[in-house]
């Protein structure tokens, strides 16, 4: 683990493989240790680079104003700290939007993107539904065990976890999100509210030659599918692809199918 010192954050950064460049973006309250079943299966062709997002796990301080735009520099940044000058950049929700700002403000840098569960307006899920009131409010009260179950209620499809298998998937699950599932990161509120004031959606048409794939879960109740075609609409020539029976956390609790299409998109667009 590597750190570079960057407006008032010591962020921190990692890279395994050897090959072409790709850099994974997570999403809130996720370390970069959420990529592990994605850098498992593309180490071993690719360079793959992770990176906790400020004020996330080993990322500190946060420091001032939080903003997709800011995140999406540190992103850059931890590029020059690995002299690359471009990268296949690969963003997850949030590391999603993060990732689109770096293509608009730096496309040369970008051979290729990938967007996992994401969307073009931030807007679009920080806006409370009833759904996402009471969900929230159930990973914040009640028993620790209770908050892991409404944590995994979120991001997994439903029938993925029973009853009886909750605490040893809420345990096994810990160390790629970078805490207990029954804490969620004070920054996460913050991360929010920076989602909230972003919207890309005017400019996707300068994506144009840029090689896109767009993943949607066909369950995700965060990043609703409408919003992944939505977004694959607006740049031109991307690809859409929605898994059938996945959630929000899709990259996890089904790797194999995020990694064969991670895996079929680099090798279309080359190195």
């Amino acid at each position: 683990m590597k750190t570079i010192e960057r407006e008032g954050c010591r962020l921190a950064h990692d890279v395994r493989g050897s090959g072409p460049p790709v850099l994974l973006i997570q999403g809130t309250g996720l370390h970069g240790d959420g990529w592990l079943p994605q850098v498992d299966a593309l180490a071993p062709r690719y360079s793959c680079a992770t990176f906790d997002n400020r004020g996330m796990g080993r990322s500190q301080p946060a420091g001032g104003h939080l903003s997709i735009e800011q995140m999406s520099d540190d992103a850059l940044a931890v590029m020059d700290a690995l002299s690359w000058d471009a990268a296949h950049v690969v963003g997850h929700s949030m590391g999603g939007l993060i990732a689109l700002d770096l293509a608009l403000r730096a496309p040369a840098r970008v051979r290729s993107l990938s967007l996992l569960c994401t969307f073009s307006r931030g807007a679009d899920v920080t806006k409370p539904t009833p759904w996402m009131i009471w969900v929230g409010l159930r990973t914040r009260i009640g028993t620790r065990s209770q908050r892991r179950a409404a944590f995994l209620e979120v991001v997994m499809p439903p029938g993925f976890v029973s009853a009886p298998d909750r605490a040893a998937v809420s345990q096994r699950l810990a160390p790629l999100f970078g805490h207990d599932l029954a804490d969620q990161p004070s920054i996460v509120t913050r991360q929010l509210g920076a989602m909230s004031r972003y919207d890309a959606t005017p400019r996707l048409g300068e994506l144009a030659k840029i090689p896109t794939l767009v993943v949607s879960g066909a369950l995700d109740r965060i990043a609703r599918p409408e919003l992944g075609r939505k977004l694959a609409a607006g740049i031109p020539g991307a690809r859409y692809v929605e898994i059938q029976g996945a959630a929000h956390g899709v990259p996890i609790h089904s790797p194999e199918r995020i990694n064969a299409l991670l895996s079929e998109h680099l090798k279309a667009v080359g190195s």
